[in-house]
Protein backbone atom coordinates (compact mmCIF):
# COMPACT_ATOMS: atom_id res chain seq x y z
CA UNK A 1 0.00 0.00 0.00
CA UNK A 2 2.93 2.15 0.51
CA UNK A 3 3.97 2.13 -2.70
CA UNK A 4 1.08 2.75 -4.84
CA UNK A 5 0.48 6.38 -1.72
CA UNK A 6 3.80 7.37 -3.17
CA UNK A 7 2.85 6.71 -6.95
CA UNK A 8 -0.24 8.22 -6.33
CA UNK A 9 1.57 11.58 -4.82
CA UNK A 10 3.94 11.61 -8.02
CA UNK A 11 1.35 11.78 -9.94
CA UNK A 12 -0.39 14.43 -8.22
CA UNK A 13 2.81 16.52 -8.15
CA UNK A 14 2.98 16.43 -12.00
CA UNK A 15 -0.51 17.40 -12.44
CA UNK A 16 -0.04 20.29 -10.55
CA UNK A 17 2.87 21.03 -12.11
CA UNK A 18 1.84 21.05 -15.85
CA UNK A 19 -1.61 22.88 -14.58
CA UNK A 20 0.61 25.40 -13.03
CA UNK A 21 2.98 25.40 -16.68
CA UNK A 22 -0.71 25.86 -18.87
CA UNK A 23 -1.72 28.57 -16.40
CA UNK A 24 1.71 30.87 -17.24
CA UNK A 25 1.27 29.96 -20.91
CA UNK A 26 -2.51 31.94 -21.00
CA UNK A 27 -1.63 34.58 -18.69
CA UNK A 28 1.28 35.82 -20.71
CA UNK A 29 -0.93 35.37 -23.83
CA UNK A 30 -3.28 37.80 -22.49
CA UNK A 31 -1.02 39.95 -20.95
CA UNK A 32 -1.14 43.57 -22.32
CA UNK A 33 1.35 43.80 -24.88
CA UNK A 34 1.66 40.70 -26.23
CA UNK A 35 1.10 39.79 -30.01
CA UNK A 36 -2.06 39.56 -31.21
CA UNK A 37 -3.35 36.16 -33.40
CA UNK A 38 -2.17 36.59 -36.70
CA UNK A 39 -5.20 37.57 -39.03
CA UNK A 40 -5.59 36.66 -42.72
CA UNK A 41 -3.39 39.28 -43.90
CA UNK A 42 -1.00 38.02 -41.93
CA UNK A 43 -0.74 34.92 -43.20
CA UNK A 44 -0.94 35.59 -46.81
CA UNK A 45 2.18 37.98 -46.49
CA UNK A 46 4.01 35.48 -44.98
CA UNK A 47 3.22 32.81 -47.32
CA UNK A 48 4.22 35.57 -50.36
CA UNK A 49 7.59 36.03 -48.58
CA UNK A 50 8.29 32.20 -48.13
CA UNK A 51 7.46 31.59 -51.92
CA UNK A 52 9.70 34.46 -53.03
CA UNK A 53 12.39 33.31 -50.80
CA UNK A 54 11.89 30.11 -52.27
CA UNK A 55 11.98 31.68 -56.01
CA UNK A 56 15.35 33.80 -55.11
CA UNK A 57 17.11 30.37 -53.73
CA UNK A 58 15.59 28.72 -56.94
CA UNK A 59 17.24 31.57 -59.41
CA UNK A 60 20.26 31.42 -57.29
CA UNK A 61 20.80 27.69 -57.31
CA UNK A 62 20.11 28.08 -61.16
CA UNK A 63 22.84 30.84 -61.83
CA UNK A 64 25.24 28.57 -59.54
CA UNK A 65 24.78 25.23 -61.25
CA UNK A 66 24.70 27.12 -65.22
CA UNK A 67 27.84 29.52 -63.73
CA UNK A 68 29.58 26.12 -62.76
CA UNK A 69 28.84 24.26 -66.42
CA UNK A 70 30.30 27.74 -68.54
CA UNK A 71 33.66 28.15 -66.23
CA UNK A 72 34.34 24.16 -66.62
CA UNK A 73 33.23 24.49 -70.43
CA UNK A 74 35.70 27.65 -70.59
CA UNK A 75 38.13 25.50 -69.47
CA UNK A 76 37.55 22.62 -71.86
CA UNK A 77 37.97 24.77 -74.34
CA UNK A 78 41.30 25.83 -73.47
CA UNK A 79 42.11 22.04 -73.28
CA UNK A 80 41.73 22.16 -77.10
CA UNK A 81 44.18 24.55 -77.81
CA UNK A 82 46.93 23.90 -75.22
CA UNK A 83 47.54 20.99 -75.33
CA UNK A 84 45.03 19.46 -77.14
CA UNK A 85 45.62 21.52 -81.00
CA UNK A 86 49.35 21.91 -80.09
CA UNK A 87 49.93 18.09 -79.73
CA UNK A 88 47.62 17.06 -82.62
CA UNK A 89 49.93 19.80 -84.83
CA UNK A 90 52.96 19.11 -83.29
CA UNK A 91 52.77 16.01 -84.19
CA UNK A 92 52.22 16.06 -87.48
CA UNK A 93 55.49 18.31 -88.60
CA UNK A 94 58.97 17.29 -88.91
CA UNK A 95 60.58 16.58 -85.25
CA UNK A 96 62.60 20.00 -86.29
CA UNK A 97 59.44 22.06 -86.50
CA UNK A 98 57.71 20.79 -83.36
CA UNK A 99 58.94 23.55 -81.14
CA UNK A 100 57.64 26.22 -83.62
CA UNK A 101 54.49 24.67 -84.34
CA UNK A 102 53.25 24.02 -80.68
CA UNK A 103 54.36 27.36 -80.00
CA UNK A 104 52.05 29.17 -82.50
CA UNK A 105 49.61 27.76 -80.37
CA UNK A 106 50.49 28.71 -77.50
CA UNK A 107 50.93 32.28 -78.75
CA UNK A 108 47.67 32.62 -79.52
CA UNK A 109 46.72 32.09 -75.64
CA UNK A 110 48.50 34.92 -74.79
CA UNK A 111 48.42 37.30 -77.64
CA UNK A 112 44.70 36.97 -78.42
CA UNK A 113 43.78 36.76 -74.82
CA UNK A 114 45.51 40.50 -74.06
CA UNK A 115 43.93 41.61 -77.74
CA UNK A 116 40.49 39.99 -76.51
CA UNK A 117 40.51 42.39 -73.24
CA UNK A 118 41.79 45.82 -75.00
CA UNK A 119 39.27 45.65 -77.97
CA UNK A 120 38.03 42.69 -80.30
CA UNK A 121 35.44 41.59 -77.33
CA UNK A 122 33.80 44.63 -77.57
CA UNK A 123 34.29 44.65 -81.39
CA UNK A 124 32.36 40.91 -81.40
CA UNK A 125 29.55 41.08 -79.09
CA UNK A 126 29.71 45.39 -78.27
CA UNK A 127 26.72 46.88 -79.68
CA UNK A 128 27.17 48.10 -83.30
CA UNK A 129 25.87 47.99 -86.91
CA UNK A 130 24.68 44.36 -88.38
CA UNK A 131 28.41 43.97 -89.53
CA UNK A 132 30.56 44.74 -86.36
CA UNK A 133 30.12 46.05 -82.31
CA UNK A 134 31.00 49.27 -81.29
CA UNK A 135 33.69 50.36 -78.57
CA UNK A 136 31.65 50.38 -76.00
CA UNK A 137 33.44 47.87 -74.23
CA UNK A 138 36.88 48.45 -74.99
CA UNK A 139 39.14 47.25 -71.84
CA UNK A 140 36.21 45.53 -70.67
CA UNK A 141 34.23 48.62 -69.53
CA UNK A 142 31.08 47.23 -68.66
CA UNK A 143 31.74 43.59 -68.82
CA UNK A 144 30.82 42.88 -65.27
CA UNK A 145 28.87 40.05 -62.57
CA UNK A 146 25.84 40.54 -63.52
CA UNK A 147 24.33 38.76 -66.45
CA UNK A 148 23.34 40.65 -70.03
CA UNK A 149 19.83 38.93 -70.56
CA UNK A 150 20.42 39.48 -74.40
CA UNK A 151 23.15 36.52 -74.45
CA UNK A 152 23.19 34.43 -71.17
CA UNK A 153 20.17 35.23 -68.54
CA UNK A 154 21.90 32.87 -65.87
CA UNK A 155 25.64 33.31 -65.58
CA UNK A 156 27.77 36.67 -65.17
CA UNK A 157 28.64 38.76 -68.58
CA UNK A 158 32.28 37.91 -67.65
CA UNK A 159 31.65 34.48 -67.57
CA UNK A 160 30.16 34.91 -71.27
CA UNK A 161 33.18 37.00 -72.08
CA UNK A 162 35.42 34.67 -70.81
CA UNK A 163 33.97 31.44 -73.09
CA UNK A 164 33.89 33.45 -75.89
CA UNK A 165 37.72 34.26 -75.28
CA UNK A 166 38.25 30.44 -75.44
CA UNK A 167 37.11 30.67 -79.06
CA UNK A 168 38.68 33.46 -80.15
CA UNK A 169 41.90 31.94 -79.27
CA UNK A 170 41.78 28.38 -81.17
CA UNK A 171 40.28 29.95 -83.96
CA UNK A 172 43.46 31.67 -85.40
CA UNK A 173 45.43 28.97 -83.95
CA UNK A 174 43.80 26.44 -86.34
CA UNK A 175 44.81 28.43 -89.12
CA UNK A 176 48.60 27.48 -88.84
CA UNK A 177 47.96 24.47 -89.79
CA UNK A 178 48.47 25.62 -93.27
CA UNK A 179 51.58 27.72 -92.92
CA UNK A 180 53.39 25.00 -90.61
CA UNK A 181 57.21 24.84 -91.19
CA UNK A 182 57.62 27.86 -93.35
CA UNK A 183 56.76 31.08 -91.81
CA UNK A 184 58.51 33.69 -89.69
CA UNK A 185 57.05 33.61 -85.94
CA UNK A 186 57.33 37.39 -85.84
CA UNK A 187 55.02 37.47 -89.04
CA UNK A 188 52.92 34.98 -87.36
CA UNK A 189 52.13 37.21 -84.30
CA UNK A 190 51.09 40.64 -86.65
CA UNK A 191 49.67 38.48 -88.75
CA UNK A 192 47.40 36.46 -86.20
CA UNK A 193 46.53 40.34 -84.67
CA UNK A 194 45.49 41.83 -87.63
CA UNK A 195 43.35 38.79 -88.31
CA UNK A 196 41.29 38.77 -85.14
CA UNK A 197 40.87 42.16 -85.31
CA UNK A 198 39.54 42.31 -89.12
CA UNK A 199 37.89 39.10 -89.88
CA UNK A 200 37.28 36.78 -86.50
CA UNK A 201 35.75 40.19 -84.82
CA UNK A 202 33.57 40.89 -87.44
CA UNK A 203 32.34 37.46 -88.25
CA UNK A 204 31.76 36.55 -84.64
CA UNK A 205 29.23 40.10 -84.15
CA UNK A 206 27.25 39.27 -87.42
CA UNK A 207 26.37 35.03 -86.25
CA UNK A 208 26.24 35.75 -82.58
CA UNK A 209 26.20 39.57 -81.86
CA UNK A 210 23.75 41.81 -80.90
CA UNK A 211 22.13 43.08 -84.15
CA UNK A 212 24.04 40.88 -86.24
CA UNK A 213 23.37 40.67 -89.83
CA UNK A 214 23.35 36.42 -89.95
CA UNK A 215 22.24 36.31 -86.09
CA UNK A 216 19.53 33.99 -85.82
CA UNK A 217 18.30 34.41 -82.28
CA UNK A 218 18.56 38.32 -82.31
CA UNK A 219 16.60 39.37 -85.13
CA UNK A 220 19.88 39.26 -87.68
CA UNK A 221 18.61 39.83 -91.47
CA UNK A 222 19.65 36.51 -92.90
CA UNK A 223 19.22 34.07 -89.93
CA UNK A 224 22.09 31.44 -90.12
CA UNK A 225 22.22 28.72 -87.21
CA UNK A 226 25.38 28.15 -86.17
CA UNK A 227 25.28 27.23 -82.30
CA UNK A 228 29.12 26.76 -81.99
CA UNK A 229 31.33 27.99 -84.86
CA UNK A 230 30.90 26.41 -87.83
CA UNK A 231 31.06 29.45 -89.87
CA UNK A 232 32.42 31.76 -87.25
CA UNK A 233 35.25 29.54 -86.26
CA UNK A 234 36.35 26.80 -88.92
CA UNK A 235 35.21 28.29 -92.07
CA UNK A 236 36.66 31.45 -91.70
CA UNK A 237 39.38 29.36 -90.80
CA UNK A 238 39.81 26.75 -92.80
CA UNK A 239 39.51 29.49 -96.12
CA UNK A 240 41.87 31.64 -94.58
CA UNK A 241 44.18 28.51 -94.05
CA UNK A 242 44.10 27.90 -98.07
CA UNK A 243 45.07 31.66 -98.91
CA UNK A 244 47.70 31.79 -96.87
CA UNK A 245 49.20 28.48 -98.02
CA UNK A 246 48.93 29.59 -101.90
CA UNK A 247 49.86 33.01 -100.49
CA UNK A 248 53.35 31.53 -99.28
CA UNK A 249 53.69 28.92 -101.49
CA UNK A 250 54.86 24.62 -100.89
CA UNK A 251 57.82 23.85 -98.16
CA UNK A 252 60.75 23.18 -100.28
CA UNK A 253 60.71 20.09 -101.65
CA UNK A 254 57.21 19.64 -101.38
CA UNK A 255 55.65 17.00 -103.33
CA UNK A 256 58.70 15.74 -104.26
CA UNK A 257 60.29 14.84 -100.55
CA UNK A 258 58.34 12.81 -98.08
CA UNK A 259 57.46 14.74 -95.23
CA UNK A 260 55.64 12.00 -93.14
CA UNK A 261 54.69 13.07 -89.37
CA UNK A 262 57.44 12.67 -86.83
CA UNK A 263 55.29 11.37 -84.13
CA UNK A 264 51.46 10.14 -84.89
CA UNK A 265 51.21 9.26 -81.15
CA UNK A 266 51.77 12.73 -80.01
CA UNK A 267 48.77 13.76 -82.88
CA UNK A 268 46.45 10.81 -81.33
CA UNK A 269 46.93 11.96 -77.64
CA UNK A 270 46.35 15.81 -79.12
CA UNK A 271 43.28 14.32 -81.58
CA UNK A 272 41.59 12.75 -77.91
CA UNK A 273 42.03 15.81 -76.01
CA UNK A 274 40.15 17.79 -78.73
CA UNK A 275 37.41 15.55 -78.68
CA UNK A 276 36.79 15.89 -75.18
CA UNK A 277 37.02 19.17 -74.98
CA UNK A 278 35.21 19.78 -77.95
CA UNK A 279 32.10 19.12 -75.82
CA UNK A 280 32.51 22.53 -73.65
CA UNK A 281 33.11 24.20 -77.11
CA UNK A 282 29.50 22.99 -78.38
CA UNK A 283 27.41 21.94 -74.99
CA UNK A 284 28.74 25.24 -73.22
CA UNK A 285 27.36 26.90 -76.35
CA UNK A 286 24.09 26.37 -74.91
CA UNK A 287 25.10 28.96 -72.04
CA UNK A 288 23.57 27.06 -69.33
CA UNK A 289 23.48 23.08 -67.52
CA UNK A 290 19.90 22.29 -69.43
CA UNK A 291 18.38 19.97 -71.78
CA UNK A 292 19.82 21.75 -74.88
CA UNK A 293 23.74 21.00 -73.36
CA UNK A 294 22.61 17.54 -72.84
CA UNK A 295 21.59 17.66 -76.65
CA UNK A 296 24.91 19.37 -78.32
CA UNK A 297 27.21 16.97 -76.08
CA UNK A 298 25.53 14.07 -77.49
CA UNK A 299 24.95 15.46 -80.95
CA UNK A 300 29.16 15.85 -80.74
CA UNK A 301 29.84 12.55 -79.56
CA UNK A 302 27.64 10.73 -82.45
CA UNK A 303 29.45 13.18 -84.86
CA UNK A 304 32.82 12.66 -83.61
CA UNK A 305 32.49 8.50 -84.26
CA UNK A 306 30.54 8.81 -87.67
CA UNK A 307 33.43 10.57 -89.20
CA UNK A 308 36.00 8.47 -87.73
CA UNK A 309 33.94 5.72 -89.20
CA UNK A 310 33.55 7.19 -92.60
CA UNK A 311 36.67 8.20 -93.17
CA UNK A 312 38.22 5.02 -92.16
CA UNK A 313 35.69 3.30 -94.56
CA UNK A 314 36.83 5.35 -97.48
CA UNK A 315 40.73 4.53 -96.86
CA UNK A 316 39.91 1.18 -96.87
CA UNK A 317 37.96 0.84 -99.58
CA UNK A 318 40.80 2.77 -101.81
CA UNK A 319 44.03 2.01 -99.87
CA UNK A 320 43.38 -1.75 -98.35
CA UNK A 321 43.18 -0.74 -94.68
CA UNK A 322 42.40 2.06 -92.42
CA UNK A 323 45.48 4.21 -90.33
CA UNK A 324 45.48 5.79 -86.91
CA UNK A 325 46.14 9.05 -88.58
CA UNK A 326 43.24 8.31 -90.76
CA UNK A 327 40.74 7.75 -87.40
CA UNK A 328 41.66 10.85 -86.20
CA UNK A 329 41.50 12.96 -88.58
CA UNK A 330 37.55 11.51 -89.49
CA UNK A 331 37.23 12.09 -86.10
CA UNK A 332 38.00 15.64 -85.88
CA UNK A 333 36.46 16.51 -89.21
CA UNK A 334 33.08 14.83 -87.82
CA UNK A 335 33.99 17.09 -84.50
CA UNK A 336 33.81 20.20 -86.95
CA UNK A 337 31.20 19.47 -89.53
CA UNK A 338 28.42 18.88 -85.78
CA UNK A 339 29.76 21.81 -84.28
CA UNK A 340 26.98 24.38 -85.70
CA UNK A 341 24.33 21.56 -85.57
CA UNK A 342 24.93 20.22 -82.54
CA UNK A 343 22.51 22.65 -80.57
CA UNK A 344 19.81 21.90 -83.36
CA UNK A 345 19.76 18.37 -84.83
CA UNK A 346 18.75 14.93 -83.29
CA UNK A 347 20.85 12.28 -82.71
CA UNK A 348 20.30 10.26 -86.23
CA UNK A 349 20.61 13.59 -87.84
CA UNK A 350 24.26 14.17 -86.01
CA UNK A 351 25.57 10.60 -87.33
CA UNK A 352 24.50 11.54 -90.72
CA UNK A 353 26.13 14.88 -90.37
CA UNK A 354 29.11 12.73 -89.41
CA UNK A 355 29.52 10.31 -92.03
CA UNK A 356 28.74 12.69 -94.97
CA UNK A 357 31.28 14.89 -93.26
CA UNK A 358 34.18 12.34 -92.74
CA UNK A 359 33.90 10.79 -96.52
CA UNK A 360 33.92 14.48 -97.75
CA UNK A 361 36.76 15.77 -96.16
CA UNK A 362 38.74 12.66 -96.50
CA UNK A 363 38.78 13.05 -100.26
CA UNK A 364 39.14 17.09 -99.79
CA UNK A 365 42.64 15.89 -98.45
CA UNK A 366 43.49 13.19 -100.94
CA UNK A 367 41.98 14.01 -103.92
CA UNK A 368 41.41 17.72 -104.38
CA UNK A 369 44.17 18.94 -102.72
CA UNK A 370 46.38 16.40 -105.18
CA UNK A 371 44.42 17.60 -108.11
CA UNK A 372 45.09 21.30 -107.37
CA UNK A 373 48.35 21.05 -105.47
CA UNK A 374 48.37 23.21 -102.93
CA UNK A 375 50.64 22.60 -99.84
CA UNK A 376 48.33 23.02 -96.63
CA UNK A 377 50.80 21.23 -94.81
CA UNK A 378 48.58 19.98 -91.81
CA UNK A 379 45.03 20.04 -93.93
CA UNK A 380 43.25 22.90 -92.07
CA UNK A 381 41.36 23.66 -95.18
CA UNK A 382 40.62 19.81 -96.28
CA UNK A 383 39.28 19.45 -92.55
CA UNK A 384 37.92 22.80 -91.64
CA UNK A 385 37.11 24.82 -94.24
CA UNK A 386 35.77 22.13 -96.21
CA UNK A 387 34.39 20.26 -92.81
CA UNK A 388 32.73 23.83 -91.30
CA UNK A 389 30.64 24.22 -95.01
CA UNK A 390 29.42 21.00 -94.99
CA UNK A 391 28.42 21.05 -91.72
CA UNK A 392 26.71 25.03 -91.91
CA UNK A 393 24.88 23.29 -95.14
CA UNK A 394 23.39 20.60 -93.70
CA UNK A 395 22.27 21.80 -90.48
CA UNK A 396 19.61 23.76 -92.71
CA UNK A 397 18.48 20.41 -93.54
CA UNK A 398 18.63 18.22 -90.22
CA UNK A 399 17.44 21.16 -87.99
CA UNK A 400 14.66 20.14 -85.87
CA UNK A 401 12.33 22.53 -83.71
CA UNK A 402 12.12 19.32 -81.12
CA UNK A 403 15.64 20.13 -80.05
CA UNK A 404 15.05 23.62 -80.58
CA UNK A 405 12.18 26.15 -81.53
CA UNK A 406 14.93 29.03 -82.09
CA UNK A 407 11.94 30.69 -84.76
CA UNK A 408 9.05 30.08 -82.13
CA UNK A 409 7.53 27.10 -81.10
CA UNK A 410 5.57 25.62 -83.32
CA UNK A 411 7.78 26.75 -86.52
CA UNK A 412 9.71 24.61 -88.82
CA UNK A 413 13.35 25.19 -88.36
CA UNK A 414 15.18 23.25 -91.14
CA UNK A 415 14.77 22.07 -94.71
CA UNK A 416 13.19 18.48 -93.38
CA UNK A 417 10.61 20.03 -91.50
CA UNK A 418 9.58 22.33 -94.55
CA UNK A 419 11.55 25.03 -94.29
CA UNK A 420 12.99 25.41 -97.46
CA UNK A 421 13.98 28.95 -97.18
CA UNK A 422 16.50 27.78 -94.19
CA UNK A 423 18.93 26.64 -96.92
CA UNK A 424 19.34 30.17 -98.22
CA UNK A 425 19.98 31.35 -94.57
CA UNK A 426 22.50 28.92 -94.07
CA UNK A 427 24.56 29.32 -97.59
CA UNK A 428 24.41 33.31 -96.91
CA UNK A 429 26.38 32.30 -93.66
CA UNK A 430 28.97 30.57 -95.57
CA UNK A 431 29.18 32.79 -98.62
CA UNK A 432 29.77 35.87 -96.00
CA UNK A 433 32.55 33.70 -94.03
CA UNK A 434 34.46 33.17 -97.28
CA UNK A 435 34.01 36.09 -98.65
CA UNK A 436 35.51 37.92 -95.38
CA UNK A 437 38.18 35.39 -95.19
CA UNK A 438 39.72 35.45 -98.72
CA UNK A 439 39.20 39.19 -98.77
CA UNK A 440 40.58 40.10 -95.62
CA UNK A 441 43.05 37.52 -95.73
CA UNK A 442 44.70 38.52 -99.13
CA UNK A 443 44.57 42.36 -97.54
CA UNK A 444 46.45 41.05 -94.13
CA UNK A 445 48.97 38.95 -96.21
CA UNK A 446 49.44 41.75 -98.33
CA UNK A 447 50.30 44.31 -95.41
CA UNK A 448 52.19 41.96 -92.90
CA UNK A 449 54.76 40.89 -95.76
CA UNK A 450 55.43 44.25 -97.08
CA UNK A 451 55.99 45.19 -93.01
CA UNK A 452 58.06 42.07 -91.74
CA UNK A 453 58.14 39.28 -94.14
CA UNK A 454 56.27 36.53 -94.32
CA UNK A 455 58.64 33.42 -94.80
CA UNK A 456 61.50 32.22 -93.08
CA UNK A 457 64.86 32.00 -95.59
CA UNK A 458 65.53 28.64 -96.95
CA UNK A 459 68.42 28.49 -94.98
CA UNK A 460 66.22 28.91 -91.54
CA UNK A 461 63.61 26.53 -93.23
CA UNK A 462 65.86 23.74 -93.84
CA UNK A 463 67.26 24.01 -90.23
CA UNK A 464 63.61 24.08 -88.76
CA UNK A 465 61.51 26.51 -86.81
CA UNK A 466 62.60 25.09 -82.97
CA UNK A 467 66.37 26.30 -84.14
CA UNK A 468 65.70 29.35 -86.85
CA UNK A 469 62.95 30.69 -84.71
CA UNK A 470 63.31 29.97 -80.90
CA UNK A 471 66.76 28.84 -80.89
CA UNK A 472 65.85 25.29 -79.40
CA UNK A 473 65.44 22.27 -80.11
CA UNK A 474 61.82 19.86 -79.10
CA UNK A 475 64.51 16.75 -78.84
CA UNK A 476 68.29 16.08 -77.48
CA UNK A 477 68.95 12.80 -77.84
CA UNK A 478 72.53 13.44 -77.53
CA UNK A 479 71.66 14.23 -73.87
Amino acid sequence: MRRFDRIGVLLRAVVLVMALWVTGSVAMAQAPGSAAPATTTDRLAALEKSSADQAAAIAAAQTAGDNAWMLVSSALVLLMSGPGLALFYGGLVRKKNILGTMMQTFAMMTVITVLWAMVTYSLAFGEGSGFIGGLHNVFLRGVGLTPDPKYAATIPLQTFMVFQLMFAIITPALITGAFAERMKFSAMLVFMVLWALFVYSPMAHMVWGKGGFLNASLGGRFPCLDFAGGTVVHVTSGVSALVTALYLGKRLGYPREPMPPHSVVLSFIGACLLWVGWFGFNAGSALNAGTLATSAFIATHFGAAAAAIGWSAAEWLRNGRCTALGAISGAVAGLVAITPASGFVTPMSALWIGLIAGVCCYLMVVKVKAVFGYDDSLDAFGVHGAGGTVGALLTGVFASSAINPIFGAGKATGLLEGNRGQILNQAMGVAVAWSLSIVGTLVILFVVDKLVGLRVSEEDERTGLDLSQHGEEGYDFAN
